[in-house]
């Protein structure tokens, strides 16, 4: 494996080394189902998903596992305001999630586990830590003892003394204010059906012990990769990965966490009223277009949304998937097979094998559609088909393939504006070669300046002039 990725528990970039060779186990953070998902929810979605299709394309058998937090305070908060069961609130908003991220092409996870329906490992799990003395229970409730395990803080780089206490309880009760709840008692009020029975009594899990407990159950004791959003290192996978050693278990090897997307300079969330749905976004922009926008920037870097952001997205969309149009009506598409086969251009892998460099790799393939284009308009047939292959083999490694079966039908909507635009520049074209013909270079110089301030560049060569669509600067 030549693919290096940033640890985020190490703060260095470290080659990938699967505990299985040929096999490479992900657990990501998944969804909290109490409300509608908006965009920046879909940001480490559709990174790792890169990433999973990345390992795919070197032969790697990927297990991706994605949980769902079907239960926490604020699911039996708001389905009791709206006078609706909390299950079926929390199965309402999983099943928006599911379709947003299908809407975006983000693969089906291979265990899609939910919170309850993993109560006997959970306990089984709080159990463990409690013979260990590493928890202890306290009316009715199991608190993990943080000064138990000499690494706690360790993940994110923290002292002790220096953080906030945990809020699942009230500081004075707990041995210490940042012990963290594994097992959450019964609270008066709370419904029945959001109860089950335990040793220390009924309750339910707190969060950070569900991803302990199916992380374990279907990845092993030990697993390469664990991710999820940049906000979630502290206090989740902090308390994870405490909680999971103190149990004698490796738990993740690497830990990779996306950024957040922002809107002027503030994280997209609920609570800031800045949140944009993703059912929203999408009446006024194609799948394939956000799906660009999420995927093009460095999953480490902030992505700063604006509907700027999504029209520049939409442009490169079109100007992709136009090259893709006119190159297979040339050349004829290549087979699914052909795409999935293909050798990739060397400085789109070592790209990609530094930490996902997405936008490196898509300065390539960039580069490539404008020699295709280029190669389309001088009849260079071989080119062509070379051009094409590569970036359709480079945009599936992306999700992003226009020739694809998921985005033919977004590819397709492009062709009509692509053939008229073919029409009229080459009606410029020619206008421009009679006048040069007749030696009217203001007149010549006059429909290239204009061609090249709509987007459009023209190479002269020795067998006429060429023209290909600008990339963005």
């Amino acid at each position: 494996m030549t693919l290096r990725l940033f640890d985020t528990a190490t703060r260095e970039e470290r080659p990938l080394t699967p505990l299985n060779p040929g096999k490479v186990g992900i657990y990501l953070c998944g969804p909290t189902v109490q409300s509608s998902p908006h965009i920046g929810h879909l940001r480490s979605a559709v990174a790792f998903d890169v990433l999973q299709r990345w390992l795919q394309r070197q032969g790697l058998e990927v297990t991706m596992v994605r949980n769902v937090t079907d239960i926490d305070d604020k699911t039996l908060t708001k389905a009791a305001d709206a006078g609706v069961e909390w299950w079926a609130w929390a199965l309402r908003y999983e099943r928006e999630f599911q379709a947003a991220y299908a809407a975006v092409g983000v693969l089906p996870p291979d265990a899609e586990p939910r919170a309850t329906g993993h109560i006997p490992e959970i306990l089984a799990l709080v159990a463990r830590l409690v013979d260990a003395e590493h928890a202890y229970v306290l009316d009715g409730s199991v608190y993990f003892d943080v000064r138990s395990f000499a690494e706690y803080g360790s993940l994110t780089r923290q002292a002790l003394d220096d953080l906030a206490p945990a809020p699942d309880a009230p500081a004075d009760d707990k041995r210490d204010p940042r012990d963290f709840a594994l097992w959450k008692a019964s609270k008066p009020g709370e419904p029945d059906t959001a109860s089950w029975d335990s040793p220390w009594g009924p309750g339910r899990p707190g969060w950070h012990i569900e991803c302990s407990a199916m992380a374990r159950r279907y990845l092993g004791d030990s697993f390469d990769i664990h991710g999820g959003g940049l906000d979630l290192r502290f206090p989740h996978h902090e308390n994870e990965q405490a909680q999971s050693r103190a149990a004698g278990y490796g738990f993740a090897q690497l830990w990779l966490h996306s950024a957040w997307v922002t809107q002027s300079g503030a994280k997209m969330s609920k609570s800031l009223g800045n949140g944009l749905l993703v059912s929203e976004v999408l009446e006024h922009h194609s799948a394939a277009a956000l799906r660009l926008a999420l995927a093009q920037v460095h999953y480490r870097s902030m992505l700063e949304y604006s509907e700027q952001t999504m029209d520049d997205a939409e442009a490169t969309w079109a100007r992709l998937s136009g090259f893709v149009s006119r190159a297979s009506e040339r050349v004829g598409a290549p087979s699914a097979q052909a795409v999935a086969q293909a050798v990739l251009p060397r400085p789109f892998v070592e790209a990609m094998d530094d930490d996902l460099s997405v936008p490196r790799a898509m300065a390539h393939v960039h580069e490539v559609v404008r020699a295709g284009n280029a190669a389309v308009t001088a009849g260079d047939d071989a080119t062509v088909a070379e051009a094409l292959l590569a970036v359709r083999a480079m945009l599936d490694t992306l999700g992003l393939d226009p020739g694809s079966p998921r985005w033919a039908e977004a590819s397709r909507a492009s062709e009509p504006a692509l053939k008229a635009l073919e029409v009229l520049v080459g009606a410029d074209l020619v206008a421009r070669a009679e006048a040069r013909a007749g030696k009217d270079w203001a007149a010549a110089d006059e429909i290239r300046d204009r061609l090249q301030s709509a987007g459009i560049i023209i190479e002269d060569a020795a067998d006429g002039a060429r023209w290909s669509l600008a990339e963005e600067g």
